[in-house]
């Protein structure tokens, strides 16, 4: 199946069957889903995969009783982790030294190395760190500062750096459905929810925020899909430069 038939086949159900689906298959989709590409390869996000019946009924109240929920067989809640962004960023150096060790030409091992440690050691930190909003107002300053000599990345409000953080978790949802698509599994992904209830009933820590919950399950047929699929016209929506 090419991608354009996944993304074709690939309709947010809103019903579905009673037919189980294998928890394996949905496991690994979301292996698959970590292909996906994250901004500084973060990867800033955890993956709950629920299929416990008691949970998910749970989470149907949580989603303020949307049918998709209440039918679906399985969730997975994309949750990102801004918090861990110090262990992410270590672990992604400690690799990168390896890989330059391995890929790059000997001369240049220490310069790459070097870099590498300073991006990953010192200024992702800096950049995902938050304070209330006091450090991302001290970034965006010094970037205004820096901008009035060179081109440089404005947007490194707190705020901004969050946005960063979920983008790559939708990515990876995204990438998760696409897989799910090629197995004939269906789903849906939801935002209409109630944050800090999904929170309680997954018992995730403060820093924790939910991306969204993609429901799975097979499509009930003549029920599932909401007539067929919107899209605006390419012309509205198509610049080229």
């Amino acid at each position: 199946m090419s991608l354009t038939d996944l993304l074709n086949r690939r309709r947010s159900v809103r019903h579905y069957d009673e037919t189980p689906i294998d928890a394996d298959t949905v496991r690994r989709c979301l292996q698959t889903a970590q292909l996906a590409p994250s901004s500084s390869n973060m990867q800033l996000y955890e993956f709950y995969h629920v299929t416990d019946p008691a949970v998910l009924k749970r989470l149907a109240a949580a989603c303020l009783s949307q049918r998709a929920v209440e039918t679906a067989q399985q969730a997975v809640v994309f949750v990102t982790r801004q918090d861990l962004h110090r262990r992410r960023a270590q672990a992604v150096s400690e690799f990168e030294r390896g890989n330059i060790e391995r890929n790059s030409p000997p001369e240049k091992h220490a310069k790459r190395i070097k870099a590498s440690e300073m991006y990953y050691g010192r200024m992702l930190p800096f950049l995902y760190s938050r304070c209330f909003g006091l450090l991302g107002a001290f970034r965006v300053a010094l970037a205004w500062c820096i901008g009035l000599f060179r081109p440089v990345m404005r947007d490194l409000s707190e705020n901004d750096m969050r946005n960063v953080v979920h983008k790559s978790c939708g990515l990876a949802a995204q990438t998760f459905m696409l897989a799910m698509a090629e197995a004939d599994y269906d789903t849906c992904p939801l935002e209409g929810l109630d944050s800090r209830m999904v929170k309680r009933i997954l018992k995730l820590p403060r820093g924790a925020e939910i991306n969204m919950i993609v429901v799975c399950g097979i499509r009930k047929p003549g029920r599932g899909i909401w007539g067929e699929r919107f899209r605006l016209s390419f012309e509205e929506v198509y610049r080229r430069i």
